[in-house]
């Protein structure tokens, strides 16, 4: 519906509204419909030689997963995109698309657990190597690349401590050294921050989180330039990752939304940061769209807008003080994931996985997702859970 020419003046709005769907194909339904299917017929035996058609089989993909990627290639920016099943799965063909037996691999001390788990254990399993750095790193990255090293993950913000990473200077250390620039792009999503434009080689989402929405499906893409595509779709097919027809139709469906909810997400979740930065029980507030975050300045240079994650530490207190916060809360709930329209609050212990650099901050610390309930709301639940995290210490 949309030509290349006219993409670049068209607003963000506008093509996620129009983009990725075609009525005229689809007997001028709105949405591309659910496609589910494994074979694709050919008509002639010149048509199955020459491998020439638009669709050729069910894994390589089909027209509800051909209107995501068009999305988010237009977003992000890219050559190409890939939908694959999960977030994680995302990580791990990208890194992959990398590396081979003997290599090494850089990846920010912030990053994503499971993708941690990934690189300490399949990935040493095969013979690569993974060495962890310090998010804040910036230039100094160079110091730390061998002959061996092939590729570096960044993850900016970090997911659960949110330093913000010097995506330039790290893209300008790795164009040096002739290696990928893999950066994951969850929190900000293309509307805020588009790292290909920054340097990276490879954008990789959970869409699983804001491109979804909903809570209700699971998806990962992987966008690259032209020059780190064909390894990525290789390592792809060979693994045979395919998102169904099914996920895909959601993730579309939330992806016509995401740019109003990314605007409601950012102003309900910046209030609420900046309100428990006034709480006497809050000793510190991990949002780097606040002035008061040390990595503010290159939060203003590179990105445009904030997400809905961020975190929090109270004052030292007992296990049962966690509880008596987390237990009782009646809007905020317990789960892992963040994206949807409900505000989750979680938990968590980054000393637990950090090794390149000590996490010495005390304290118990907590993550919030900020949906899109009324902020007041939210406010007062936290507030009461604040009074009883401080009557059980």
């Amino acid at each position: 519906m949309t030509s290349e020419a006219n993409k670049q003046a068209l607003s963000v709005e506008t093509l996620l509204t129009h983009l990725g769907r075609e009525p005229d194909d689809q007997f001028g339904f709105v949405n591309t419909p659910v496609y589910r299917g494994s074979t694709v017929l050919f008509k002639t035996l010149d048509d199955i030689e020459s491998q020439q058609q638009r669709f050729l089989y069910g894994r390589a993909g089909n027209p509800t997963t051909e209107g995501v990627e068009t999305i988010v290639t237009a977003l992000e920016g890219a050559y190409r995109t890939r939908l694959v099943p999960s977030g994680l799965a995302a990580i791990t063909i990208a890194i992959l698309s990398c590396v081979e037996a003997g290599d090494e691999i850089l990846v920010t001390d912030s990053a994503y657990e499971p993708g941690r788990k990934f690189a300490d254990g399949f990935l040493a399993r095969m013979g690569v190597t993974t060495r962890y750095y310090d998010p804040r790193i910036g230039a100094g990255l160079a110091e730390l690349i061998t002959p061996r090293t092939k590729a570096v993950l960044a993850e900016s913000p970090g997911s659960l401590t949110f330093e913000i990473q010097d995506i330039p200077a790290l893209a300008e250390v790795t164009r040096k050294a002739g290696i990928k620039l893999l950066v994951d792009n969850s929190w900000a999503s293309p509307l805020f921050l588009r790292p290909l434009s920054l340097g990276a080689d490879i954008v990789i989402h959970a869409g699983t989180k804001m491109f979804v929405g909903h809570s209700d499906a699971f998806a990962g893409t992987i966008s690259t330039t032209k020059e780190s595509w064909a390894a990525v779709e290789a390592t792809r097919g060979a693994l045979g990752f395919f998102t169904s027809g099914d996920e895909a139709y959601l993730v579309a469906r939330g992806l016509r939304t995401l740019a109003i909810r990314m605007k409601e997400h950012e102003r309900r979740t910046l209030e609420i940061a900046s309100w428990l930065e006034t709480q006497p029980e809050v000793s510190k507030v991990y949002h780097p769209a606040l002035p008061s975050h040390p990595d503010h300045a290159l939060f203003k240079r590179d990105f445009s807008g904030s997400g809905s994650l961020f975190s929090f530490t109270l004052k030292p207190a007992p296990r049962a003080s966690v509880a008596a916060f987390i237990d009782h809360l009646s809007l905020f709930t317990m789960g892992y994931s963040w994206g949807g329209y409900e505000s989750l609050c979680t938990p968590i212990t980054p000393g637990r996985i950090r090794t390149a650099v000590k996490w010495t901050e005390e304290g118990n610390m907590f993550r919030l997702h900020i949906g899109l309930e009324g902020v007041d709301d939210l406010k007062a639940d936290l507030a009461a859970a604040i009074e009883r995290y401080a009557r059980a210490r």
